[in-house]
């Protein structure tokens, strides 16, 4: 057995300073969030008290440490650290600095929110949304006076860090890794659908076509119809604007679509400018598309309970306009559509 006074006095006053570093980080002072005012909480967790309280009520049951050794987080420390990461996307050693938690720490916690956020996905996204079909109808007609609209479909890329696993997949048209999510929203800017599981290289059409939703609606499980752009063929329930618009109805039509459609376009802008982690996720791919959902969840929760919006930046179109044929019956269902209301 080593002589302990035979150790290397460096090494002796390195595990020393490990220690106290340790002890520090467990004593430090932990922050009653909740008191905080309403101002200071819509800045770093974008989420009121009175919402944040909402949201732990919720996610409660599955988010409580079953201990108190060791200053264990309580549940309502776990949600706000979750929150304030997905509010900034910062490193979760800065996020762990200013909670007064290690990184470790942090990094559970997310995961714990995460999954209990996805848990509410049926919950909260639900298409075509928690209002009558009618009522959501009439509020797409009144941007622009296009008929039976029930969503608008769009494409956004999340940036994650390259994979290990399949990386050439991740790749997108921009030569940068990511998730394509495919978003749809109503008029009041709630996304009701959400398919966050994409590698960067798929299409948006691809998504949609191999989606659930695809499906329900080519079996006239829904009564109205989706606006998509140019990146989606012309169907009978998915109607794209008209490539080489003639002068009068069709420009008209393409108008009232472009009108209508910027909504998922303006949610997409809100959803990432509310949760800055989106602009770039240092995750593995399936990490990331959790995260995605529970932004997507909360994304609603906060547009239900009226909470401020951030600064909007729309972005600029993530693939270049690619013009897909129209299938036979969805040419026809938007001729019909121009000729009668445009």
């Amino acid at each position: 057995m080593a002589c302990p006074f035979l150790a290397d006095p460096i090494d002796q006053g390195a595990a020393i300073l490990r220690r106290e570093v340790i002890r520090r980080e467990i004593l430090r002072p932990r922050i009653d969030i909740l008191a905080l005012p309403n101002n200071f909480l819509l800045e770093r967790y974008r989420f009121s008290s009175q919402s944040i309280i909402y949201i732990h009520n919720l996610i409660r049951p599955h988010i409580s440490n079953i201990t108190r050794r060791s200053h264990a987080l309580t549940s309502e420390q776990i949600l706000c650290v979750a929150l304030r990461y997905f509010a900034n996307g910062s490193f979760l050693y800065n996020i762990g600095d200013a909670e007064h938690l290690s990184k470790a720490t942090v990094w559970r916690a997310i995961r714990k929110v995460c999954l209990a956020l996805t848990r509410l996905l049926p919950t909260f996204v639900v298409f075509p949304g928690h209002k009558p079909v009618r009522a959501i109808k009439e509020e797409f007609h009144r941007i622009a006076g296009f008929p039976s609209v029930i969503g608008c479909i769009d494409g956004t890329h999340i940036p994650i860090k390259a994979p290990s696993k399949n990386e050439a997949d991740y790749v997108n048209r921009k030569s940068t890794h990511s998730i394509n999510v495919q978003i749809i929203c109503d008029a009041a800017y709630i996304i009701t659908n959400v398919e966050a599981k994409w590698p960067g290289s798929v299409h948006d059409s691809r998504m949609f076509r191999e989606s659930n939703l695809s499906a329900r609606l080519q079996r006239g499980e829904f009564d109205g119809l989706l606006l998509g752009d140019s990146g989606y063929p012309c169907q009978a329930r998915l109607l794209t604007p008209y490539p080489d618009p003639e002068p009068g109805p069709q420009q008209n039509f393409n108008r009232a679509h472009c009108s209508t459609r910027a909504r998922v376009e303006t949610t997409i802008g809100l959803l990432k400018a509310r949760f800055q982690c989106l602009r770039q996720l240092r995750v593995t791919p399936e990490r990331a598309c959790d995260i995605i959902t529970a932004c997507v969840v909360l994304h609603n929760i906060a547009t239900i309970r009226g909470e401020q919006h951030p600064a909007l930046q729309i972005e600029e179109p993530d693939d270049d306009p690619v013009h897909l044929p129209a299938i036979e019956d969805g040419q026809a269902v938007r001729d019909a559509i121009c000729h009668d209301h445009f």
